[in-house]
């Protein structure tokens, strides 16, 4: 299996599909692994494009490092990847938490080998509530999600599979094939790792980043997404990137890589190949 070594000696797994066309990278949210993509990336490798994508750190197959487990360093973890495979003309593709681990990057290591941004139901601009963000969420939801997380992880991962995180307990009846394998993805990650990347999708401020982005963005957000609200994440996002584009799937839940599966793999090479 391939894997680029970081500079603190941490491995980070990816899968590499396709040869051809221009380079698509895959990021996944929380607390997911490369997986979750693997319906995109096969759709887009078979498409004539290549598709990556990596484990974060602590996620999955790569390493469950004890430090490192914020997005300064998810960021520069990519940075290794994209620098390892010399990758230019590049599309970022983030969901989620991989959202913002995307724009992070593009914060500190800016756009020269990246074409395009695509955020699919992302964490920016920033979900706390804070004195200066009243539109986020209060840190009671996000304590919340600290206490399943340390007190019984799988319990916490089977209520949001089940859940909010689908819209399951809406108005999507997603298979119970679908709910496991969110489950088994989470239980793949290092505890640690799954505990400090709460505060790392919740309590990051990508407004700085945001305002860096230079390249064609377009931002996908379910209007009933009950993990990263629209008016909290996607929306903003949208408005701080200049020219960007934004497609609101109307009661779309969080989960739009297997809710809106085909729509979503249609929107994506629709933009890649723009």
């Amino acid at each position: 299996m391939p894997y680029v070594t970081t500079d603190d000696g941490a491995q980070i797994f990816y899968t590499d599909w396709g040869v051809d066309g221009s380079p698509v990278i895959l990021s996944h949210g929380w607390p997911l692994n490369s997986d979750a993509w693997a319906a995109a990336a096969r759709f887009l490798a078979e498409h004539g494009h290549r598709a990556i994508a990596h484990d974060r750190r602590g996620h999955g197959r790569s390493t469950r490092t004890w430090d490192g487990n914020e997005m300064d360093t998810y960021a520069d973890d990519l940075a290794c990847l994209i620098d390892h495979l010399d990758l230019t003309d590049l599309t970022l593709v983030g969901h989620s938490t991989g959202g913002g681990e995307l724009v992070r990057y593009l914060g500190r290591h800016g756009s020269g080998r990246v074409a395009k941004l695509v955020l699919v139901s992302a964490v920016p601009p920033l979900m706390l509530r804070t004195d200066d963000n009243p539109e986020g969420l209060p840190i009671d939801v996000f304590d919340g999600i600290r206490a399943g997380e340390a007190s019984d992880r799988s319990q916490l991962y089977r209520d949001l599979a089940d859940g909010p995180f689908f819209g399951n307990n809406r108005n999507n009846d997603v298979s119970p094939g679908t709910r496991d394998a969110f489950w088994l993805q989470s239980m793949a990650c290092g505890h640690r790792a799954a505990y400090e990347c709460i505060a790392a999708f919740s309590a990051t401020d990508f407004r700085d980043d945001l305002a860096k982005v230079d390249v064609p963005t377009l931002v996908i957000h379910g209007d009933d997404d009950q993990i990263v609200p629209f008016e909290v994440g996607g929306r903003r996002s949208a408005a701080m990137v200049e020219g960007a584009r934004l497609l609101v799937y109307e009661n779309g839940a969080h989960g739009l890589p297997d809710t809106e599966r085909d729509r979503l793999h249609a929107d994506l090479l629709a933009f890649i190949d723009s």
